[in-house]
């Protein structure tokens, strides 16, 4: 960041293993947690939290000023499934879905939306990621474009489906 330029810019970040298959058990969740919290800090990107749910991660960011949300993502996406790849935490070949959720949260709501990521488990209990992810979408303004290729799959962890696209 240049001198005498200051910036705060939180973004709510979530994205998906491909075709919404629950791949992370705890062990591994926090595993790759660990990871993207040590890799985050590595490229200058402040991670205040994430959670790794089976099948979705969320985390919280502040954006830097010199990279975009899309470099951002693909970063995170890229390195994070070549990482689980390389260090064979899981069997067959891992990889993300497509796409991606960018919301911004203003300075007074990091404390809501930190709790919020914190306590995932509860949330799904309730709903799956897609459907938190469609009232995400709405409750920004943005219309949600329904997509049978990425609802949720039903599968078992321990036999995740081997990839066939994605980063």
């Amino acid at each position: 960041m240049p001198l005498h330029s200051y910036s705060r810019v939180w973004i709510h970040i979530t994205w998906a293993t491909l075709e919404r298959r629950p791949s992370f058990t705890k062990p591994i969740a926090a595993k790759v947690s660990a990871w993207l919290s040590q890799y985050a800090a590595e490229k200058g990107v402040y991670m205040k939290i994430n959670f790794v749910n089976p099948d979705h991660i969320h985390a919280l960011v502040d954006l830097p000023t010199n990279i975009t949300i899309e470099d951002m993502m693909q970063l995170f996406k890229g390195s994070s499934s070549h990482w689980i790849n390389q260090s064979d935490l899981l069997p067959g070949k891992f990889a993300w879905g497509r796409g991606y959720g960018a919301f911004s949260v203003s300075h007074s709501g990091v404390a809501e939306v930190a709790n919020y990521i914190a306590t995932q488990e509860e949330h799904h209990r309730k709903r799956t990621y897609s459907e938190e992810l469609q009232i995400f979408v709405e409750r920004y303004g943005l219309k949600w474009r329904d997509d049978k290729a990425v609802e949720t799959a039903a599968a078992n962890p321990a036999q995740p489906h081997p990839a066939k696209a994605g980063c």
